[in-house]
């Protein structure tokens, strides 16, 4: 194995990283952005008024993108693992 080759698979393994956790990083981030406009206006400085949106968000997110999430895992590990031979 080069150096090269482990650069790659590293990049490849931040990028897929990146992309699965993009939807939930992404709904937390807007309920967190919405949640603290409405705290700001409202003057409300609750921590649980933060925390219980941002889990129902993501508890959502999962139901809803769960699936293609463990497929895309699927399809990342069986490339993974079908191109160890062509590694060494």
């Amino acid at each position: 194995m080069t150096a090269d080759l482990a650069a790659h698979l590293v990049s490849r393994l931040l990028i897929d990283a990146l992309v699965l956790a993009a939807p939930l990083l992404v709904t937390t981030l807007a309920i967190g952005i919405v949640v603290s406009i409405l705290q700001v206006v409202t003057q409300i400085q609750d921590m649980s008024l933060t925390f219980v949106p941002k889990v129902l968000g993501a508890t959502l997110v999962l139901l809803v993108c769960g699936s293609w999430m463990l497929k895309y895992l699927v399809g990342v590990a069986t490339r993974l693992i079908s191109s160890i031979p062509s590694l060494f």
